[in-house]
Protein backbone atom coordinates (compact mmCIF):
# COMPACT_ATOMS: atom_id res chain seq x y z
CA UNK A 1 0.00 0.00 0.00
CA UNK A 2 1.35 3.40 -1.02
CA UNK A 3 0.97 6.45 1.20
CA UNK A 4 1.79 10.07 0.33
CA UNK A 5 2.36 12.49 3.21
CA UNK A 6 2.18 16.09 2.03
CA UNK A 7 3.07 19.53 3.29
CA UNK A 8 0.99 21.19 0.56
CA UNK A 9 2.03 24.21 -1.51
CA UNK A 10 0.86 27.65 -0.46
CA UNK A 11 2.79 30.90 -0.18
CA UNK A 12 6.58 30.72 -0.71
CA UNK A 13 8.35 29.68 2.52
CA UNK A 14 5.10 29.38 4.46
CA UNK A 15 5.83 27.72 7.82
CA UNK A 16 2.78 25.59 8.46
CA UNK A 17 4.40 23.79 11.42
CA UNK A 18 4.91 27.01 13.39
CA UNK A 19 2.58 27.66 16.33
CA UNK A 20 1.58 30.85 14.49
CA UNK A 21 1.79 29.71 10.85
CA UNK A 22 2.98 32.41 8.46
CA UNK A 23 5.72 33.57 6.13
CA UNK A 24 8.29 34.79 8.63
CA UNK A 25 10.07 38.13 8.39
CA UNK A 26 13.39 36.42 9.13
CA UNK A 27 13.17 33.81 6.38
CA UNK A 28 12.66 30.94 8.81
CA UNK A 29 11.12 27.81 7.32
CA UNK A 30 10.17 25.10 9.81
CA UNK A 31 10.77 21.43 9.16
CA UNK A 32 7.54 19.37 8.90
CA UNK A 33 8.46 17.50 12.07
CA UNK A 34 5.06 16.13 13.05
CA UNK A 35 4.52 14.72 9.54
CA UNK A 36 8.02 13.28 9.73
CA UNK A 37 7.33 11.49 13.01
CA UNK A 38 4.32 9.92 11.30
CA UNK A 39 6.51 8.74 8.40
CA UNK A 40 8.60 6.81 10.90
CA UNK A 41 5.52 5.15 12.40
CA UNK A 42 4.14 4.14 9.00
CA UNK A 43 7.46 2.79 7.73
CA UNK A 44 7.82 0.80 10.93
CA UNK A 45 4.49 -0.82 10.01
CA UNK A 46 5.82 -1.77 6.59
CA UNK A 47 4.00 0.77 4.42
CA UNK A 48 5.51 2.30 1.27
CA UNK A 49 5.70 5.98 2.28
CA UNK A 50 6.65 9.13 0.38
CA UNK A 51 7.06 12.46 2.19
CA UNK A 52 6.79 15.57 0.03
CA UNK A 53 7.34 19.06 1.40
CA UNK A 54 6.00 21.07 -1.52
CA UNK A 55 6.69 24.37 0.26
CA UNK A 56 10.38 23.58 0.80
CA UNK A 57 10.64 22.44 -2.83
CA UNK A 58 8.84 25.59 -4.03
CA UNK A 59 6.33 23.49 -5.98
CA UNK A 60 3.11 24.88 -7.42
CA UNK A 61 -0.30 23.31 -6.86
CA UNK A 62 -0.25 21.92 -10.39
CA UNK A 63 3.19 20.36 -9.92
CA UNK A 64 2.11 18.85 -6.61
CA UNK A 65 -1.02 17.32 -8.10
CA UNK A 66 1.00 15.88 -10.97
CA UNK A 67 3.45 14.40 -8.47
CA UNK A 68 0.59 12.82 -6.53
CA UNK A 69 -0.84 11.44 -9.75
CA UNK A 70 2.52 9.88 -10.65
CA UNK A 71 2.76 8.25 -7.21
CA UNK A 72 -0.80 6.85 -7.45
CA UNK A 73 -1.14 6.53 -3.65
CA UNK A 74 -3.93 4.71 -1.83
CA UNK A 75 -3.84 7.19 1.04
CA UNK A 76 -2.86 10.89 1.03
CA UNK A 77 -2.33 12.66 4.35
CA UNK A 78 -2.18 16.46 4.13
CA UNK A 79 -0.91 18.78 6.84
CA UNK A 80 -2.98 21.91 7.46
CA UNK A 81 -3.14 25.16 9.42
CA UNK A 82 -5.85 27.72 10.07
CA UNK A 83 -4.52 30.47 7.73
CA UNK A 84 -3.98 28.01 4.88
CA UNK A 85 -7.02 25.77 5.37
CA UNK A 86 -8.96 26.96 2.29
CA UNK A 87 -5.86 26.47 0.13
CA UNK A 88 -5.17 23.07 1.71
CA UNK A 89 -8.73 21.89 1.10
CA UNK A 90 -8.43 23.00 -2.54
CA UNK A 91 -5.18 21.03 -2.90
CA UNK A 92 -6.89 18.00 -1.34
CA UNK A 93 -9.80 18.30 -3.78
CA UNK A 94 -7.48 18.61 -6.78
CA UNK A 95 -5.57 15.48 -5.73
CA UNK A 96 -8.83 13.58 -5.18
CA UNK A 97 -9.94 14.50 -8.70
CA UNK A 98 -6.58 13.39 -10.12
CA UNK A 99 -6.41 10.17 -8.06
CA UNK A 100 -10.08 9.28 -7.41
CA UNK A 101 -9.40 6.00 -5.56
CA UNK A 102 -7.09 7.67 -3.00
CA UNK A 103 -8.41 8.27 0.49
CA UNK A 104 -7.76 11.94 1.38
CA UNK A 105 -7.07 12.74 5.04
CA UNK A 106 -6.24 16.08 6.67
CA UNK A 107 -4.32 16.51 9.94
CA UNK A 108 -3.40 19.41 12.23
CA UNK A 109 -4.82 21.74 14.83
CA UNK A 110 -7.49 23.21 12.54
CA UNK A 111 -9.25 19.93 11.65
CA UNK A 112 -8.85 18.91 15.29
CA UNK A 113 -10.85 21.96 16.38
CA UNK A 114 -13.32 21.98 13.46
CA UNK A 115 -13.52 18.47 11.97
CA UNK A 116 -16.96 18.76 10.34
CA UNK A 117 -16.32 22.21 8.92
CA UNK A 118 -12.98 21.02 7.50
CA UNK A 119 -14.43 17.93 5.78
CA UNK A 120 -17.13 20.12 4.22
CA UNK A 121 -14.54 22.34 2.53
CA UNK A 122 -13.84 19.94 -0.33
CA UNK A 123 -13.43 16.35 -1.51
CA UNK A 124 -12.00 15.23 1.81
CA UNK A 125 -12.65 11.72 3.10
CA UNK A 126 -11.53 12.10 6.71
CA UNK A 127 -9.63 14.17 9.25
CA UNK A 128 -7.65 13.26 12.34
CA UNK A 129 -8.47 14.87 15.67
CA UNK A 130 -5.54 15.39 18.03
CA UNK A 131 -2.30 13.41 17.99
CA UNK A 132 -2.39 11.58 14.68
CA UNK A 133 0.61 9.23 14.46
CA UNK A 134 -1.35 6.13 15.45
CA UNK A 135 -4.67 7.36 14.02
CA UNK A 136 -3.15 7.44 10.52
CA UNK A 137 -1.44 4.09 11.18
CA UNK A 138 -4.79 2.48 12.03
CA UNK A 139 -6.51 4.25 9.13
CA UNK A 140 -3.93 2.84 6.72
CA UNK A 141 -4.40 -0.67 8.06
CA UNK A 142 -8.19 -0.35 7.78
CA UNK A 143 -8.01 0.88 4.17
CA UNK A 144 -5.55 -1.86 3.22
CA UNK A 145 -7.78 -4.54 4.74
CA UNK A 146 -10.99 -3.07 3.32
CA UNK A 147 -12.44 -2.65 6.82
CA UNK A 148 -14.92 -0.06 8.01
CA UNK A 149 -13.42 3.10 9.46
CA UNK A 150 -15.65 3.35 12.53
CA UNK A 151 -13.10 1.52 14.69
CA UNK A 152 -10.27 4.03 14.08
CA UNK A 153 -10.06 6.11 17.25
CA UNK A 154 -9.43 9.83 16.70
CA UNK A 155 -10.90 9.80 13.17
CA UNK A 156 -13.82 11.82 11.78
CA UNK A 157 -14.91 10.58 8.35
CA UNK A 158 -17.50 11.07 5.67
CA UNK A 159 -19.99 8.27 5.07
CA UNK A 160 -22.49 9.22 2.40
CA UNK A 161 -23.93 12.57 3.46
CA UNK A 162 -23.07 12.03 7.12
CA UNK A 163 -19.90 12.83 9.03
CA UNK A 164 -19.09 10.34 11.77
CA UNK A 165 -16.90 11.15 14.77
CA UNK A 166 -15.18 8.07 16.16
CA UNK A 167 -14.21 7.94 19.82
CA UNK A 168 -11.23 10.11 20.83
CA UNK A 169 -7.76 8.60 20.75
CA UNK A 170 -5.67 8.43 23.90
CA UNK A 171 -2.35 10.20 23.64
CA UNK A 172 0.80 8.14 23.12
CA UNK A 173 2.21 7.45 26.57
CA UNK A 174 5.49 5.78 25.60
CA UNK A 175 7.15 8.13 23.13
CA UNK A 176 10.20 5.86 23.02
CA UNK A 177 8.10 3.66 20.71
CA UNK A 178 8.41 6.26 17.95
CA UNK A 179 11.32 5.96 15.50
CA UNK A 180 13.91 8.75 15.54
CA UNK A 181 12.63 11.63 13.43
CA UNK A 182 16.24 12.39 12.42
CA UNK A 183 16.31 9.07 10.55
CA UNK A 184 13.27 10.21 8.58
CA UNK A 185 14.93 13.54 7.76
CA UNK A 186 18.05 11.73 6.51
CA UNK A 187 16.01 9.49 4.21
CA UNK A 188 13.27 11.81 2.98
CA UNK A 189 14.33 15.48 3.29
CA UNK A 190 17.21 17.79 2.42
CA UNK A 191 17.89 19.60 5.68
CA UNK A 192 19.47 22.50 3.78
CA UNK A 193 15.99 23.38 2.47
CA UNK A 194 15.15 24.64 5.98
CA UNK A 195 16.32 27.66 7.90
CA UNK A 196 15.72 28.85 11.47
CA UNK A 197 16.89 32.44 11.91
CA UNK A 198 17.94 32.00 15.54
CA UNK A 199 19.98 28.85 14.90
CA UNK A 200 23.23 27.90 13.19
CA UNK A 201 22.68 26.61 9.64
CA UNK A 202 22.04 23.81 8.87
CA UNK A 203 19.90 22.66 11.79
CA UNK A 204 17.26 20.01 12.45
CA UNK A 205 14.27 19.92 14.78
CA UNK A 206 13.46 17.08 17.17
CA UNK A 207 11.27 16.58 20.25
CA UNK A 208 12.43 15.23 23.60
CA UNK A 209 8.86 15.47 24.94
CA UNK A 210 5.36 16.34 23.83
CA UNK A 211 3.08 18.71 25.68
CA UNK A 212 3.34 21.56 28.15
CA UNK A 213 2.20 21.54 31.78
CA UNK A 214 0.75 25.03 31.25
CA UNK A 215 -2.37 26.25 29.46
CA UNK A 216 -1.93 29.78 28.10
CA UNK A 217 -5.17 31.11 26.63
CA UNK A 218 -3.74 32.10 23.23
CA UNK A 219 -1.50 29.08 22.62
CA UNK A 220 -2.21 26.94 19.57
CA UNK A 221 -0.20 23.92 20.77
CA UNK A 222 -1.99 20.59 20.22
CA UNK A 223 -0.83 19.23 23.59
CA UNK A 224 -1.46 21.97 26.14
CA UNK A 225 -1.96 21.09 29.81
CA UNK A 226 -0.14 17.77 29.35
CA UNK A 227 3.44 16.54 29.43
CA UNK A 228 4.95 13.30 28.14
CA UNK A 229 8.75 13.00 27.99
CA UNK A 230 10.88 10.48 26.17
CA UNK A 231 13.36 8.65 28.38
CA UNK A 232 16.67 10.46 28.64
CA UNK A 233 18.47 7.38 27.28
CA UNK A 234 16.27 7.42 24.18
CA UNK A 235 16.92 11.12 23.59
CA UNK A 236 20.70 10.77 23.93
CA UNK A 237 20.70 7.76 21.61
CA UNK A 238 19.13 9.95 18.93
CA UNK A 239 21.71 12.67 19.56
CA UNK A 240 24.44 10.04 19.11
CA UNK A 241 22.80 8.98 15.84
CA UNK A 242 22.72 12.58 14.58
CA UNK A 243 26.33 13.19 15.61
CA UNK A 244 27.53 10.07 13.80
CA UNK A 245 25.22 9.81 10.78
CA UNK A 246 24.46 13.48 10.06
CA UNK A 247 27.77 15.31 10.59
CA UNK A 248 26.55 18.25 8.48
CA UNK A 249 24.10 19.24 11.27
CA UNK A 250 25.45 22.29 13.12
CA UNK A 251 22.65 22.70 15.65
CA UNK A 252 19.62 20.86 17.01
CA UNK A 253 16.40 22.59 17.99
CA UNK A 254 14.43 20.85 20.73
CA UNK A 255 10.96 22.01 19.72
CA UNK A 256 9.40 20.77 22.98
CA UNK A 257 6.85 23.29 24.22
CA UNK A 258 9.03 23.74 27.33
CA UNK A 259 12.28 21.78 27.23
CA UNK A 260 13.24 22.28 30.92
CA UNK A 261 9.68 21.63 32.14
CA UNK A 262 10.88 19.16 34.80
CA UNK A 263 14.08 20.22 36.53
CA UNK A 264 15.22 16.75 37.69
CA UNK A 265 14.83 15.29 34.19
CA UNK A 266 16.60 18.26 32.60
CA UNK A 267 19.60 17.97 34.92
CA UNK A 268 19.84 14.21 34.32
CA UNK A 269 19.50 14.63 30.54
CA UNK A 270 22.22 17.29 30.43
CA UNK A 271 24.52 15.14 32.54
CA UNK A 272 24.00 12.14 30.24
CA UNK A 273 24.70 14.30 27.16
CA UNK A 274 28.08 15.22 28.63
CA UNK A 275 28.83 11.68 29.76
CA UNK A 276 28.14 10.26 26.29
CA UNK A 277 30.21 12.90 24.49
CA UNK A 278 27.47 14.88 22.70
CA UNK A 279 29.23 17.87 21.12
CA UNK A 280 26.52 19.32 18.84
CA UNK A 281 25.15 22.71 19.83
CA UNK A 282 21.46 22.81 20.64
CA UNK A 283 18.68 25.28 21.44
CA UNK A 284 15.22 24.92 22.95
CA UNK A 285 11.99 26.55 24.09
CA UNK A 286 11.93 27.52 27.78
CA UNK A 287 9.94 29.46 30.37
CA UNK A 288 11.09 32.19 32.72
CA UNK A 289 10.67 29.94 35.77
CA UNK A 290 13.82 28.03 34.74
CA UNK A 291 16.35 28.54 37.56
CA UNK A 292 20.07 29.27 37.39
CA UNK A 293 21.12 25.71 38.30
CA UNK A 294 19.18 24.35 35.33
CA UNK A 295 20.47 27.06 32.99
CA UNK A 296 24.07 26.35 33.99
CA UNK A 297 23.55 22.63 33.39
CA UNK A 298 22.01 23.30 29.97
CA UNK A 299 24.91 25.55 28.98
CA UNK A 300 27.50 22.98 30.08
CA UNK A 301 25.72 20.34 27.94
CA UNK A 302 25.89 22.45 24.78
CA UNK A 303 22.80 24.65 24.90
CA UNK A 304 23.28 27.86 22.95
CA UNK A 305 19.92 29.68 22.87
CA UNK A 306 16.43 29.58 24.33
CA UNK A 307 13.18 30.79 22.75
CA UNK A 308 11.14 32.28 25.59
CA UNK A 309 7.59 33.62 25.72
CA UNK A 310 7.63 36.73 27.89
CA UNK A 311 4.38 37.98 26.26
CA UNK A 312 3.92 41.00 28.61
CA UNK A 313 5.30 42.35 31.89
CA UNK A 314 1.87 43.55 33.02
CA UNK A 315 0.46 41.54 35.94
CA UNK A 316 -3.17 42.03 34.87
CA UNK A 317 -2.44 40.85 31.33
CA UNK A 318 -0.36 37.85 32.47
CA UNK A 319 -3.14 36.74 34.80
CA UNK A 320 -5.78 37.06 32.07
CA UNK A 321 -3.89 34.61 29.81
CA UNK A 322 -3.01 32.14 32.63
CA UNK A 323 0.72 32.65 32.05
CA UNK A 324 1.65 32.07 35.71
CA UNK A 325 4.71 34.31 35.49
CA UNK A 326 5.58 37.80 36.76
CA UNK A 327 7.71 40.76 35.71
CA UNK A 328 10.19 39.99 38.51
CA UNK A 329 10.53 36.40 37.28
CA UNK A 330 11.23 37.67 33.77
CA UNK A 331 13.94 40.05 34.95
CA UNK A 332 15.59 37.41 37.12
CA UNK A 333 15.50 34.89 34.26
CA UNK A 334 17.28 37.30 31.89
CA UNK A 335 19.97 38.02 34.49
CA UNK A 336 20.47 34.29 35.03
CA UNK A 337 20.54 33.55 31.30
CA UNK A 338 23.27 36.14 30.78
CA UNK A 339 25.24 34.82 33.73
CA UNK A 340 24.97 31.31 32.28
CA UNK A 341 26.13 32.55 28.86
CA UNK A 342 22.89 31.62 27.07
CA UNK A 343 21.27 33.64 24.28
CA UNK A 344 17.55 34.41 24.43
CA UNK A 345 15.02 34.89 21.63
CA UNK A 346 12.23 36.76 23.40
CA UNK A 347 8.60 36.61 22.24
CA UNK A 348 6.01 39.28 23.03
CA UNK A 349 2.30 39.39 22.14
CA UNK A 350 0.48 42.70 21.69
CA UNK A 351 -3.29 42.86 22.12
CA UNK A 352 -3.77 40.11 24.69
CA UNK A 353 -6.92 40.07 26.78
CA UNK A 354 -6.78 43.02 29.24
CA UNK A 355 -4.11 44.74 27.10
CA UNK A 356 -4.48 48.48 26.53
CA UNK A 357 -2.46 50.95 24.51
CA UNK A 358 -0.68 51.89 27.72
CA UNK A 359 0.20 48.28 28.63
CA UNK A 360 1.39 47.67 25.06
CA UNK A 361 3.79 50.62 25.37
CA UNK A 362 4.91 49.08 28.66
CA UNK A 363 5.59 45.77 26.89
CA UNK A 364 7.72 47.40 24.17
CA UNK A 365 9.77 49.39 26.69
CA UNK A 366 10.21 46.27 28.82
CA UNK A 367 11.45 44.31 25.79
CA UNK A 368 14.15 46.94 25.32
CA UNK A 369 15.00 46.75 29.02
CA UNK A 370 15.33 42.96 28.88
CA UNK A 371 17.35 43.30 25.66
CA UNK A 372 17.31 39.65 24.52
CA UNK A 373 19.51 38.56 21.63
CA UNK A 374 16.46 38.76 19.33
CA UNK A 375 12.84 39.76 19.90
CA UNK A 376 9.61 38.88 18.15
CA UNK A 377 6.45 40.98 18.44
CA UNK A 378 3.19 39.32 17.43
CA UNK A 379 -0.31 40.76 17.19
CA UNK A 380 -2.84 38.58 18.99
CA UNK A 381 -3.60 35.59 16.74
CA UNK A 382 -6.73 33.67 17.76
CA UNK A 383 -7.00 30.10 16.49
CA UNK A 384 -10.03 27.79 16.63
CA UNK A 385 -9.78 25.57 19.68
CA UNK A 386 -8.12 28.20 21.88
CA UNK A 387 -9.70 30.09 24.76
CA UNK A 388 -8.89 33.43 23.12
CA UNK A 389 -10.70 32.42 19.92
CA UNK A 390 -13.79 31.42 21.88
CA UNK A 391 -13.67 34.65 23.88
CA UNK A 392 -13.29 36.83 20.76
CA UNK A 393 -16.18 35.03 19.07
CA UNK A 394 -18.49 35.28 22.08
CA UNK A 395 -17.79 39.01 22.56
CA UNK A 396 -18.23 39.83 18.87
CA UNK A 397 -14.60 40.93 18.48
CA UNK A 398 -13.83 38.57 15.58
CA UNK A 399 -13.98 40.60 12.37
CA UNK A 400 -14.19 37.69 9.90
CA UNK A 401 -14.59 33.93 9.57
CA UNK A 402 -12.42 33.95 6.44
CA UNK A 403 -9.36 32.13 7.78
CA UNK A 404 -7.18 33.37 4.92
CA UNK A 405 -7.47 36.83 6.52
CA UNK A 406 -5.42 35.54 9.47
CA UNK A 407 -2.49 36.58 7.25
CA UNK A 408 -1.72 39.58 5.08
CA UNK A 409 -1.62 38.97 1.29
CA UNK A 410 2.16 38.50 1.66
CA UNK A 411 1.64 35.82 4.31
CA UNK A 412 2.67 37.93 7.31
CA UNK A 413 0.78 37.87 10.60
CA UNK A 414 -2.51 39.75 10.61
CA UNK A 415 -4.99 40.35 13.44
CA UNK A 416 -8.73 39.74 13.00
CA UNK A 417 -9.73 40.89 16.48
CA UNK A 418 -11.20 44.37 16.99
CA UNK A 419 -11.66 45.37 20.63
CA UNK A 420 -13.08 48.71 21.78
CA UNK A 421 -10.26 51.24 21.36
CA UNK A 422 -7.82 48.65 19.98
CA UNK A 423 -8.43 47.18 16.54
CA UNK A 424 -6.52 44.57 14.58
CA UNK A 425 -4.96 47.00 12.11
CA UNK A 426 -3.63 49.04 15.03
CA UNK A 427 -2.04 45.94 16.56
CA UNK A 428 -0.25 45.00 13.32
CA UNK A 429 1.05 48.57 13.06
CA UNK A 430 2.13 48.58 16.71
CA UNK A 431 4.08 45.34 16.18
CA UNK A 432 5.88 46.87 13.20
CA UNK A 433 6.75 49.92 15.26
CA UNK A 434 7.91 47.74 18.18
CA UNK A 435 10.36 45.92 15.89
CA UNK A 436 11.75 49.18 14.59
CA UNK A 437 12.18 50.53 18.12
CA UNK A 438 13.89 47.35 19.30
CA UNK A 439 16.19 46.59 16.39
CA UNK A 440 17.22 50.07 15.25
CA UNK A 441 18.70 51.09 18.60
CA UNK A 442 22.41 51.95 18.27
CA UNK A 443 23.04 49.89 21.42
CA UNK A 444 21.47 46.81 19.81
CA UNK A 445 23.22 47.21 16.45
CA UNK A 446 26.55 47.67 18.22
CA UNK A 447 26.03 44.53 20.32
CA UNK A 448 25.30 42.49 17.17
CA UNK A 449 28.43 43.72 15.46
CA UNK A 450 30.49 42.86 18.53
CA UNK A 451 28.86 39.42 18.73
CA UNK A 452 29.63 38.72 15.07
CA UNK A 453 33.27 39.82 15.36
CA UNK A 454 33.75 37.64 18.43
CA UNK A 455 32.07 34.63 16.81
CA UNK A 456 32.17 34.46 12.99
CA UNK A 457 29.55 31.68 12.84
CA UNK A 458 27.13 34.00 14.62
CA UNK A 459 27.93 36.70 12.07
CA UNK A 460 26.88 34.39 9.23
CA UNK A 461 23.58 33.67 11.00
CA UNK A 462 22.96 37.36 11.73
CA UNK A 463 23.65 38.39 8.11
CA UNK A 464 21.48 35.63 6.62
CA UNK A 465 18.48 36.41 8.84
CA UNK A 466 19.03 40.15 8.75
CA UNK A 467 19.05 40.35 4.95
CA UNK A 468 15.39 39.31 4.92
CA UNK A 469 14.32 40.85 8.21
CA UNK A 470 15.57 44.39 7.66
CA UNK A 471 13.57 44.69 4.46
CA UNK A 472 10.47 44.41 6.67
CA UNK A 473 11.73 47.08 9.08
CA UNK A 474 11.76 49.80 6.44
Amino acid sequence: MKILLLNPPYLPRFSRQSRSPCVTKSGTLYMPYFLSYMVGVLEKEGFDVTLLDAVAKNMSREQTVEFAKSQNPDLVVIDTSTPSIFNDAAVATAIKEAVPHAHINLVGTHPTALPHETIALGKIDSVCRGEYDYTVRDLAHAIEAGKKLDTVAGLSFKEGKKIIDNKPRARIENLDELPFVSQVYKKHLNIRDYFYASLTFPQITILSARGCPYNCSFCNSPFKASYRPRSIENVVEELEYIQKEMPEVKEIMFEDETFPAVKKRTLELCELMKKRGIKIKWSCNARVNTDIETLDAMKSAGCRLMCVGFESPNARVLESIHKRTTRDMQLEFMRNARNAGLLVNGCFVLGLDSDTRESIKETVEFAKELNPDTAQFYPLMVYPGTEDYKRAKEKGYLTTDDYSKWLTPEGLHNCVVDRPGLNGADLVRLCDEARRQFYLRPKYIGSKLAQGIKNPSEMMRILKAGATFFRHLK
